[in-house]
Order: structure tokens, then sequence, then C-alpha cells
């Protein structure tokens, strides 16, 4: 089986979307399907004002429908509703293919934090984009119920994993500040809380690692944190085993991968009460929810970190993968009934 992918998340970009995408087509080649993917890498593209690494893309309708064409896939997935999903979606209904799509970002959320554009506007664009498919994968259960009453017309669920080779406990992690470690990993982009984080006062150090539109102002109105810039790999791995609370701030994930990645490392959670993974982290006691984030931190302190760890290990890729491609084939079996 090939499956082709339509995003507008693409590298330079560092995020939980391309991570994911990413990984999705490694894991679908050991189970016999081929993930092909349409990328701003395949276009000549500008940078979006205010936001370098995200690149708009420069071509038409024309160009993505012949891409669609070129590469025969079976099924047809749109990750992203930017210029290059639309795009796909537009060539899709004009070829009559079915297609599905991922629900990935909190557009109205973050839309709103950043003009004053009502909710209720941008979840009307937003169904009006996904409701043409055949169905919207989402993460949680949570967020599929919030949809549906949203108005969107079908959602499935697509989970997601977590590297627990990479992401591990290390008996020799860096240990080069003063101790309590808080720890929060993230784009700094105003949609993402940090000043909630940032703002609190905490024992030992507060680290910050990531990049992003708003690292200079925040660099400079919190002088007391450290700012690691974007690490990757290993080195991502060890801040995480490093620390000894990761602070999880934002308002507004449908999931929040991070939050995998330091549990793998056996490092417990603070954050508000949302949704998305926290409920489940909750109940799993390896991570502590309250309106007062401070209070949420100093009592991660307490939680053993084996237990973080186990509970990461329940979310595997392979797993995560097998609910995507059963997504795929149910909506080409789907189409086929339709037709018929």
């Amino acid at each position: 089986m090939r499956v082709l992918i339509v995003t507008d998340a693409w590298r330079p970009q560092v995020n939980g979307v391309v991570r994911t995408l990413e990984r999705l087509k490694v894991d679908a080649q050991k189970l016999g399907v081929e993930i092909r993917f349409v990328t701003p890498a395949d276009y000549s593209s500008t940078p979006l004002p205010g936001y370098p690494e995200i690149r708009l893309a420069l071509t038409s309708p024309q160009a993505v429908s012949e891409a669609i064409e070129m590469h025969k896939p079976d099924a047809l997935h749109i990750a992203t509703e930017g210029p290059r999903g639309w795009m796909a979606r537009h060539a899709a209904l004009r070829m009559e293919r079915p297609f599905t799509t991922c629900y990935h970002t909190r557009y109205p959320q973050y839309v709103a934090a950043r003009y004053p554009v009502p909710p209720a506007l941008t979840y009307g664009v937003l169904k009006y984009f996904h409701n043409a498919g055949v169905t919207t994968m989402v993460a949680t259960e949570a967020l599929r119920d919030e949809l549906l009453k949203e108005g969107f017309r079908s959602c499935s669920l697509w989970s997601r994993g977590v590297d627990s080779d990479l992401f591990r406990p290390l008996a020799d992690a860096p240990d080069n500040h003063p101790r309590p470690i808080f720890l929060c990993v993230s784009r700094l982009a105003i949609e993402k809380n940090l000043e909630e984080f940032l703002s609190l006062k905490l024992p030992g150090t507060k680290v910050m690692v990531g990049d992003g539109p708003d690292r200079a102002r925040l660099e400079a109105t919190y002088p007391d944190a450290i700012f690691t810039g974007a690490l990757y790999g290993e080195a991502l791995a060890a801040a995480y085993a490093s620390a000894d609370v990761f602070v999880f701030p934002s308002l507004t994930e449908t999931f929040g991968n991070v939050l995998l990645e330091s549990l793998a490392c056996g490092t417990p959670v603070a954050t508000f009460p949302t949704d998305g993974l926290v409920p489940s982290i909750i109940d799993a006691k390896v991570g502590i929810a309250h309106q007062d984030l401070r209070k949420a931190a100093i009592a991660a302190l307490s939680i053993k970190r084996d237990t973080c760890r186990q509970f990461a290990l329940h979310y595997s890729y392979e797993k995560a993968t097998l609910q995507f491609i059963d997504n795929v084939k149910r909506a080409c079996r789907h189409s086929l009934a339709q037709a018929a």
C-alpha cells in the first residue's frame, strides 16, 4: 500500500507534527506500507513573516494536483490546513479522490491568542476544510469528543508514540545546575503560555529548551532562567533526564509529545488541568495538575521516576502507526462502499 501525505509542516520546523510524520514513514515501512510526502521542500517558498522557520509555498493547485497524480497513491492524507493542504483538498475533490485529514493544532485558540478573531469563526473554517474528507484523525478521545461537538463529521483516533531507546533515564545525566532543575521544552511562541513557567518563583534552576519568534523577548524578560536554544537527539534526551520536573504550561495542545519524551526519561510532569495527554498522566499519578503551576511543580518532585518511565512505555510508535494505517484503510473501504 502506498500513502501520500501532503503537509505544510516540515524541516526546518521542529515540532511534534514533523517528528510524528518522519517517524511514521520509518515504522510504516516495517509494516509493508510506503509513505511518500509532498512538502515545502518540493517547491520554492518564502518565510512566514515573524515566523521564519515556517515556509509558505510558492506553488499552485495545478502543481499539487500533478504531484498527487505522479505519486499514484492508494490513499491520500492531508496533514495540515496550510496552503499545500488547501490545494491538495481542492485537487482531491476535483479528482473525486477520497482523503483523510488530521487535527494536530488548536488553531482557534492559537489565532485568538494573537489576533481578535473569535474561535467560532476559526472552527467554521476548519470544519469546512476537514469535513470534506472521509475522517479527521485526532490524538485523544477527549479531542475527538470536543471536535464532534463543534460539528466535525467524523473523527478517528491516531495516538502518538515515543522513542524509548533515545528518551531514557541516564545514570550519568548532566548535573551542571543547582537543584532542583525545572525544565520546559517548547517552541518559543506566545501561544505556548511560557511566561507562566518562566515567571514562577522556584528553588534551584529553570531551564528553557527551544527556539522561536519570542525567544529574544523572553530571554530579556527572564534573565534568571537558562535558555539553551533548540536541542536534538542525545542532547535533548540528556536535558530531560537531568531535570527533576518537566513543567508544561501550554493550554492549547492536542496531545503534547514532549510529555511522553520527558516521562520516558523518568522525569515527572507539572501542568495546568488541561486535555490532550494530561488527564491520562494525572490518572497514572506520573504528574501533578493544578491551577497554581508552582504548587504542581513542587508537588511533582515527590513522584517516583521509574513509574514515569513505565507509563511512557505504553505509548509505542508501532501501535500509533497501526492506528494510522487502519484509519486510511477504513477510509478506502468506506469510499469503495459509497461508490458501489
